[in-house]
């Protein structure tokens, strides 16, 4: 079967504006709410190293990258390609430095033929570059194919040469007329269709595109990974690009399903943001209502009891309450029989409403299994009276109800 030769666009950015209206404006939206959370710089900061590895690994793994057991983190973690074993984890390592790289670009730079043809040297330096000359557009001679159905690149030499500077100059020109939504998409997909490097266009591909959603506002603390869209959506991602090819170069499939994504995404991070909020409310109302307990006693019991609760907070869900008490035995080494202990003291937190327990059903011949969470709407249902009423009515210090429901 031949493959579906490329043509030149009539115009390079055609869409149907009412068909992608709903998605548009959705996408918008999101990004919208996101820009406008309220976040602490620390702890986004690791949000975004978080975002960061769920792209490099995105778009290696559209690729084909296999990365087993903790190659990606060692490869995310190294200081030199040499040190890395595997193609996989040095192309990864590659990703990440051209990712950080484009984060430090100033607006001003355009995406002009000179930038694109850098990030496609950044992006195969030490690892495909003894196969594919960095930041070479094909030669003569020098085609591609790719995808399935399988489509050929714009033929190698003065073909690709040609469309590659248009797009250059379109990106410069005629993209500014639109969405810069629409502009990211666009690039990504007119790249990826004219395929003008030997190797490595997808993964340049994708990189554009986050340069470009940066200059839409979805820059340093607010990265979002389009690639691991992309990789969980692979199918319909292939199946969308071939589509537009299909139908002359038009957008309208592509950006549909690219903008989904970006509303995905978007919601993805603000709720991530959103919870870490809630966790410092929380950290706020809990030091501000325990610390105002006066005897001498209490004040022993509310160290642990916060100590209960920073480790609640430290852990992404619930956690099992054997597995919390092993954590947090050290602070109650010189109670007789710390278990118990750490049972009334999450009791007294359950009481409270501070923390949610669930029985989980794993076998009826075994003891129950609890799974102990902080309760993050704890803050913003909570009073100082019913506090301080509900602490009145604290369950007895022996007993732990919930281990025996």
């Amino acid at each position: 079967m031949h493959a579906i030769s490329y043509e030149v666009p009539a115009g390079w950015i055609q869409y149907d504006k009412a068909e992608i209206f709903n998605e548009l404006t959705t996408a918008k939206a999101a990004v919208i709410a996101l820009q406008t959370m309220p976040f602490q710089r620390r702890w986004v900061e690791e949000l975004q190293q978080i975002q960061l590895k769920m792209e490099v690994a995105g778009t290696s793994q559209i690729e084909g990258a296999d990365f087993a057991g903790n190659e990606l983190d060692t490869a995310l973690r190294a200081e030199t390609a040499e040190e890395l074993l595997t193609r996989s984890q040095k192309q990864a390592h590659a990703a990440v430095k051209t990712y950080k790289w484009i984060a430090a670009l100033p607006d001003g730079v355009p995406v002009s033929a000179e930038l694109i043809c850098e990030i496609h040297r950044r992006i195969v330096a030490d690892c495909d570059d003894d196969h594919c000359p960095p930041g070479r557009i094909r030669w003569a001679d020098q085609n591609v194919t790719f995808g399935m159905p399988r489509h050929r690149g714009a033929i190698g030499g003065k073909e690709c040469e040609t469309a590659f500077q248009q797009l250059a100059l379109e990106v410069q020109t005629t993209f500014k007329g639109h969405d810069p939504l629409i502009q990211a998409l666009a690039l990504h997909y007119h790249f990826a269709a004219m395929h003008p490097f030997l190797d490595g266009n997808g993964r340049t591909a994708r990189v554009l595109e986050a340069l470009m959603l940066q200059r839409a506002g979805l820059k340093n603390s607010l990265f979002i990974a389009m690639s691991n869209y992309y990789y969980e959506e692979k199918r319909p991602y292939l199946a969308t690009l071939a589509a537009v090819r299909a139908s002359a170069h038009d957008l309208t499939s592509f950006l549909q399903f690219g903008l989904r994504g970006i509303a995905q995404q978007s919601k993805r991070l603000t709720l991530l943001i959103k919870k870490e909020v809630c966790k410092q409310l929380f950290r706020n109302l809990m030091h501000d209502l325990f610390v105002r307990l006066e005897s001498t006693r209490k004040r022993v019991i509310v160290k642990r009891q916060l100590q209960l609760l920073e480790k609640l907070l430290d852990t992404d869900g619930a956690v099992e309450f054997t597995k919390l008490a092993d954590s947090v035995r050290e602070h109650y080494a010189k109670r007789k029989v710390p278990y118990q202990a750490i049972a009334r003291d999450v009791n007294r937190l359950w009481a409270l409403g501070a923390v949610k327990i669930e029985k989980v059903e794993v076998d009826p011949n075994k003891p129950p299994v609890f799974s102990i969470e902080v309760n993050l709407d704890w803050p913003s249902t909570i009073t100082d009276t019913e506090f301080f009423a509900k602490l009145e009515n604290l369950p007895k210090s022996k007993t732990y109800a919930f281990l025996s429901t």
